[in-house]
């Protein structure tokens, strides 16, 4: 339904400008000028710390966390004291490890103040991975998530940050515990992700994506995603409509040889180069992927952006109008979008052309089966077919909601919903294999779930 673009670009092997001090500082003098700080660390020893990180898929997916948590902060008036409160945190927890073998823990500091989490990103070396990058569409639909601050098991600190802002956009530094394997995701792959989530705890998330074929070879700058790459930030920046939050995730599983204390150091070793911060952007020849991604938000409002980046691998960036899956407990909804038109350059010609697709017997047929190609037992199906206007370009829209008899149909509904009839073709598998005698490039993680959405309009950008 849509082009997927390759453009060549990754990023190369830098230094790290040097910082006064080894704890997270930041400049208080302006609310939209926060001088950015950043720690001297050779290439090889970032490789080494990014080692330290814990592949989720090798443990058990029965077997569940000790501990799931998330400990919330007073609000703070300005970045450098919610940096001072999360080091502090972090000290803390250090000091006072819980007494289990396994379990994630996210502590988070609510700001004040609205920072963009993309100028939060920018303002970091693009050496500094894994990072990713996930915003919402705009405030008429559904926010990313409806209460920001659930405190986990409740043994967190109170907050007065507002739980009715709406959460814009997230970005992410380092991992946590990350997901990957060479093999095709399977129900194993998806409960080790699952594992490591609760919904007592709604920002604890874990971003990624699969690949459109996991049989076929893995081209060489796809190596870094694997049949699928998922991951848990590390230290995460978190966008309201009215504030911001910054937060670090700790994640450790004696099972897995990643002890509590391994992860802690590899937590403060990211702490060190993370700037809660905005730069000024400087105009170079080179290709930055989030200076992309600037541009797609910046008409992108009807859209979603994201940015995915493992270590050692190119960035994947995207503006996605499609929500593939949003589960909340049983309670399932998909949106089904085919057929493209652009936009008029006047009211009446934009009408026009808004009607012909409406009435258009071969578009209505690939909407069709887009659309009624559901898993649900009872499915009710509303609007039933309408439009869906973006910047550039309008489809065919109905947004189809279900109910699971069951936690694991999830996975189930994912299998089937992934290839979606409009990127991949119906029937599905004799569509797949024309595809991959035809096509003359790797897919890799193009046109697939993203975080539960479906991944079009994409760019990999390498070097």
């Amino acid at each position: 339904m849509a082009a997927a673009g390759v453009v060549a670009k990754c990023c190369t092997g830098r230094r790290f400008m040097d910082m006064e001090s080894m704890r997270c500082s930041f400049s208080s003098s302006s609310p939209t000028a926060i001088a950015k700080q950043s720690l001297s660390f050779s290439n090889q020893k970032y490789q080494e710390l990014s080692s330290l990180s814990m592949n989720g898929c090798g443990g058990d997916p029965r077997a569940p966390l000790g501990t799931i948590e998330t400990r919330t902060f007073p609000v703070a008036p300005t970045p450098e004291l919610a940096a001072d409160r999360l080091n502090s945190a972090i000290f803390e927890l250090k000091d006072n490890p819980p007494p289990v073998d396994s379990g994630i823990i996210r502590l988070q500091v609510p700001i004040q103040q609205h920072i963009e989490a993309l100028d939060w990103l920018s303002s970091h070396t693009q050496n500094l991975l894994p990072r990713c990058y996930f915003s919402g569409r705009d405030s008429n639909f559904v926010p990313l998530i409806d209460h920001p601050n659930g405190n986990g098991n409740g043994n967190g600190h109170a907050s007065s940050h507002h739980q009715r802002d709406k959460l814009i956009s997230v970005a992410g530094l380092g991992s946590a515990v990350f997901f990957r394997d060479l093999n095709p995701f399977s129900l194993d792959d998806w409960r080790s992700i699952r594992r490591f989530l609760s919904k007592r705890c709604p920002l604890i998330r874990a971003y990624g994506a699969i690949r459109f074929d996991g049989r076929a070879d893995i081209a060489p700058e796809w190596k870094g995603f694997g049949s699928f790459y998922f991951m848990v930030p590390q230290v995460e920046f978190n966008e309201f409509e009215g504030s911001s939050m910054i937060s670090a995730t700790v994640a450790w599983d004696n099972r897995l040889s990643r002890t509590y204390e391994e992860a802690i150091s590899a937590l403060e070793a990211t702490m060190w180069k993370v700037v809660l911060a905005r730069s000024s952007r400087i105009a170079t020849v080179e290709i930055d992927p989030l200076e992309w991604l600037a541009c797609l938000q910046a008409e992108g409002d009807k859209a979603y952006q994201f940015c995915l980046q493992p270590f050692d691998s190119p960035a994947f960036i995207g503006n996605t109008p499609e929500r593939l899956f949003y589960r909340n407990w049983l309670n399932v909804s998909s949106e089904a979008l085919a057929a493209t038109r652009a936009r008029g350059a006047t009211d009446s010609l934009d009408l026009q052309i808004g009607n012909d697709l409406l009435s258009s017997p071969k578009d209505d047929h690939e909407f069709s089966i887009v659309r009624e190609t559901g898993v649900c037992s009872s499915t009710l199906v509303e609007p039933y077919k309408a439009l869906r206007k973006l910047p550039r370009v309008q489809h065919l829209y109905s947004q189809l909601t279900g109910t699971l008899r069951k936690e694991d149909d999830e996975f189930k509904i994912l299998s089937c919903l992934h290839p979606t009839p409009a990127v991949c073709g119906y029937p599905m598998e004799e569509a797949r294999t024309l595809i991959s005698e035809i096509e003359t490039f790797d897919r890799g993680c193009m046109l697939v779930p993203w975080d539960g959405l479906v991944v079009l309009r994409v760019n990999l950008l390498w070097e």
